[in-house]
């Protein structure tokens, strides 16, 4: 329980300032039941991610068991932290120094799903753009302001606010046209959104790391219901024909 309590008060400086987007969302297509791209998630999330973005409330065991990643992998590419496998996925950096560099500590990421909603996340990870003003050179079109350095540009290059002459009312007006990167990246477009659809993903199933087992169970009791209530129906009908 306190542990839940800290999370929760460390997320609340993100949602004061970023109450809402300032963008429309993009619709993130999560399947859980693809495996590949889970474990992709995974690994852009240890890479990129983990080294100042915990998941607290997640084991590297169990998450090489529902991944299907066999563990002496996972322990070998995937667990920069912690002794076991057994261990929590924790960070090294402590709260003081990340509140110096970037004015609060980074948020454990476990429930960020949960709190967000996958097109959020999906949305703000193709959402950076270039920005002279911002301490990190960066700003971000779904949450302005953030204290985040873009740490995908590798992936992604450098992406900026594009603008194109459109002719509207008879003049030609100078309109915003979406975010570009400017090809410097490891990856093509299309490939980053595939990217950032696979860590998307990756941090809907750490959220909620039983809900494919849940929605399963969920049709089971509902069937269950549903003979049941045939049954008691039919009984009640031979019931009442003695009756009368």
């Amino acid at each position: 329980m306190k542990k839940l309590l800290i999370a929760l008060i460390t997320l609340i400086p993100s949602l004061t300032f970023a109450a809402g987007p300032t963008v429309p969302l993009d619709e993130a297509k999560v399947d859980l039941h693809d495996k590949a791209s889970l474990q992709r998630g995974a690994q852009l999330y240890m890479n990129y991610c983990l080294g100042c973005h915990s998941l607290e409330y997640a084991r590297y065991n169990r998450m090489f068991s529902d991944l299907e990643i066999p563990q002496e992998l996972g322990e070998k590419y995937l667990q920069f932290t912690g002794d076991k496998a057994g261990d929590l996925i924790t960070i090294n950096m402590s709260p003081e120094a990340a509140g110096n560099w970037f004015g609060n500590p980074p948020p454990d990421l476990t429930n960020v799903a949960r709190v967000r909603g996958e097109d959020w996340i999906y949305t703000y990870l193709r959402s950076f753009y270039k920005d002279d003003s911002r301490p990190f050179g960066v700003n971000n079109a779904v949450f302005p302001n953030v204290g985040m350095p873009h740490v995908l540009e590798e992936l992604q290059g450098m992406p900026a606010k594009t603008y194109e002459e459109r002719r509207i009312d008879g003049e030609m007006k100078e309109v915003y046209a979406g975010i570009q990167a400017d090809g410097t990246g490891r990856l093509t477009e299309s490939e980053y959104d595939q990217a950032m659809l696979d860590l998307t993903s990756f941090l809907v199933y750490m959220g909620e790391p039983m809900l494919l087992e849940q929605r399963r169970m969920g049709w089971f009791a509902f069937g269950f219901l549903l003979v049941f209530t045939i049954l008691a129906w039919l009984l009640k009908k031979e019931f009442w024909r003695d009756l009368k």
